[in-house]
């Protein structure tokens, strides 16, 4: 594509050099710069690519978008200066491939907890009423049938934009995504085309990355804030930055709810560990969900359906056929006559929110097994809240190792430990070794009894030191439960 082109979106910006020459790939990683290319130059959270435009043209960029010009660059290549590189970047990369998410129904997921479930559901939902779908999330992307490995909730531009290009290619009507507050931060969604969004719920989580819980809400808000008119945006009114999401946005507003009158209204009628009677708008239907974060994530992807256009009845028997995401409120039966279930929550009210539907179920019968770690490198202040609310609601906690990255277990463990009472402690373990920790939940858990194995779901590794090694809770538990066969 010529460069001319290709930067015809782009914000009037100051252009020197010659434009009127082919690209031939755009690139945001000097290290992959070949002849010819287009480099932009972005800034990222740890390194500038401004520090590597040099690279870029001594590998052969044609041309260089960036905020600003190194002394001492000008002249050796057409330069674009734009007011913001990384937003730039999406929009360089819709054009190069075709404006791509304009061709499908884009729907974006975002909030803290819940996203991967709701993104997922609707892809199923959609696939089983007939239509191709795309979905991009936590555990994996998808290109209708094919299943391709995720490394981030939302891929980094490139990525992204290439992917939707295959889905188009593929004949995909729909695609489904989550839209983490980093990637809206970091422009990542940029030149993206939405038909609407989804927002779930705000608490807290990347205090790391937002520093503030209100700076992560803006980031949230941001998103809902950029659709525009013929779009819907649909959010839990019974969160309380619910509302907070809608107040800019021009797209057409919905809200669903399981306390309070809503678009789609929804009301537990029964639950158990295989499932949940449901009423959606005074329509009952059974689904294999548990808890009343599920039949949440459930209205939410009931409510997108009706509101792309899905006939309700249609969208009720397909709700009746989904199974859960793995590593959400994963369930495996022990030999020994009690029930493991393994989740992803790895905040406080995730936690809150899986206890809180296996004492709804077990109706006081049975003792609880937790067993939960936190992960290093990241938000250090939900540590204690994560261990204060296992042992608020668990009868044993075992506290143990999730992905310590860069910091020592036992150090994640002593502050996750600081958040518990001198009773709490009295019924507390501190396990680092994961896979000792489980198996020790296994050997006290009794006939009737709940392990949780929260904090790493669908994850097939554990991170140590910049390695991942193989590690799935799930496969620990069945390993362990074969055993008990035996």
């Amino acid at each position: 594509m010529n460069l001319q082109q290709l930067i015809t979106r782009l914000p009037a910006g100051q252009i020197t050099g010659d434009t009127d020459c082919p690209v031939s790939d755009i690139r945001s990683d000097s290290r992959r710069v070949e002849r010819g290319d287009l480099f932009v130059a972005v800034k990222g959270t740890a390194l500038d690519g401004h520090d590597y435009i040099e690279s870029a043209l001594e590998k052969g960029a044609a041309a260089v978008v960036c905020e600003h010009v190194p002394e001492g660059l000008a002249g050796r290549a057409a330069f674009i200066v734009v007011p913001d590189a990384a937003n730039a970047l999406g929009l360089l990369l819709d054009t190069w491939y075709g404006h791509p998410s304009a061709r499908l129904t884009l729907v974006g997921v975002t909030g803290t907890n819940g996203k991967t479930t709701i993104a997922t559901l609707l892809y199923e939902l959609f696939r089983k009423l007939g239509y191709k779908a795309g979905l991009f999330s936590t555990v994996c992307n998808r290109i209708d049938g094919e299943t391709i490995p995720a490394t981030h909730t939302t891929p980094d531009p490139v990525t992204l934009h290439a992917l939707l290009a295959r889905m188009v290619q593929a004949g995909c009507e729909y695609a489904f995504m989550e839209v983490s507050s980093h990637a809206v931060d970091q422009r990542r969604i940029s030149g993206l085309t939405f038909a609407g969004g989804i927002f779930t719920n705000l608490t807290r989580d990347h205090l790391d990355y937002h520093q503030t819980v209100e700076n992560y809400l803006k980031a949230k808000k941001r998103f809902f804030d950029g659709l525009p008119s013929g779009t819907f945006a649909l959010t839990n009114a019974d969160d309380k930055s619910g509302m907070v999401m809608l107040q800019n946005t021009a797209a057409r507003k919905w809200t669903y709810s399981l306390r309070t009158g809503a678009d789609f209204k929804g009301k537990i009628i029964e639950s158990h560990f295989e499932g949940t009677e449901l009423s959606i708008n005074g329509r009952e239907v059974n689904v294999a969900f548990v808890g009343r974060f599920n039949a949440c994530n459930l209205l939410a992807v009931y409510g997108a359906a009706l509101a792309l256009g899905l006939d309700a009845e249609e969208t009720l028997v397909a709700l009746s056929l989904l199974r859960p995401v793995a590593g959400r409120f994963e369930t495996i039966a022990s030999p020994k006559g009690y029930t493991a279930i393994v989740d992803y929550a790895h905040t406080p009210d995730a936690l809150t929110n899986v206890l809180n539907a296996i004492r709804e179920v077990m109706s006081g019968k049975g003792r609880i097994l937790t067993v939960v770690g936190a992960g290093g490198n990241r938000d250090k202040g939900k540590r204690p809240l994560m261990a204060g609310e296992a042992c608020r609601q668990s009868d044993l906690v075992i506290l143990t190792s999730d992905n310590p990255r860069f910091e020592e277990p036992d150090a994640i463990i002593a502050d996750m430990a600081t958040g518990l009472t001198a009773a709490d402690l009295r019924r507390t373990l501190c396990i680092a070794d994961r896979t000792q920790a489980i198996k020790t939940a296994t050997q006290l858990a009794q006939k009737g009894d709940i392990i949780l194995v929260a904090g790493k779901g669908h994850e097939d590794y554990q991170e140590i030191k910049g390695v991942k090694y193989p590690f799935d809770d799930r496969e620990v538990l069945k390993q362990l439960f074969q055993s008990q066969n035996g």
